[in-house]
């Protein structure tokens, strides 16, 4: 998988390449998707959301460009996939899904496989996580119609964000920030699941 779906399309980053061996992905998919588990496609996780697809995965991991001493904000922990990830090279990761089964299903896989550094919160994802702020990169596995402010306030200066943003058309964004303004980099085009809010 590594080789051929990730190394093979242009990620670079042995941190990341080294965190998507490590990470076992078939303990993130129900049974019935097992046999598909390291193919290059997102899988159905249950509750209309879905695990994506391992390469999708590794380039928006090297896209925040982790050394290992940040703090991660994680909105859609999902099937805890990508926290998992994260957690292989960031210091902390805190990671919120509005779906309560899912972040409890997530939360007992990742305990099982010894993650001592994720936090994880039930609520709503547009809403950021305060309290921890401001985070050094911030990675947004559902697509909003445009990027919620409340997460751009919450990102560091010189930190780095990604998300998918768009409804029927979407597109992968990078946001920078610096003392005075955001920047916002397009890179490429993605289908995911809406980002759902309770506002």
């Amino acid at each position: 998988m590594v080789e051929s779906q990730i190394k093979n399309r242009g990620v670079k980053d042995e941190k990341v390449l080294e965190a998507m061996k490590k990470v076992p992905r078939h303990l993130f998919v129900s049974k019935e998707m097992l046999p598909y588990a390291y193919s290059d496609e997102p899988l159905p996780i249950g509750y209309g959301q879905t695990i994506s697809q391992p390469y999708i995965v590794a380039y928006m991991t090297e896209v925040l460009q982790l050394t290992g001493r940040e703090r991660v904000l994680e909105v859609g922990t999902g099937s805890g996939y990508q926290a998992a990830v994260l957690a292989e090279i960031a210091e902390e990761v805190y990671t919120i899904e509005i779906l309560g089964e899912l972040s409890l299903r997530a939360q007992k896989i990742l305990s099982q496989l010894g993650y001592k550094n994720i936090n994880f919160k039930i609520g709503d994802g547009t809403l950021g996580w305060p309290e921890y702020a401001p985070y050094d990169g911030i990675i947004v596995t559902a697509a909003p119609s445009k990027v919620p402010e409340g997460l751009k306030k919450q990102l560091r200066i010189s930190g780095r964000m990604i998300i998918p943003v768009g409804s029927t058309f979407q597109e992968l964004v990078l946001i920078t920030r610096d003392k005075k303004k955001f920047k916002k980099k397009k890179l490429l085009p993605v289908r995911f699941v809406p980002l759902v809010s309770i506002h």
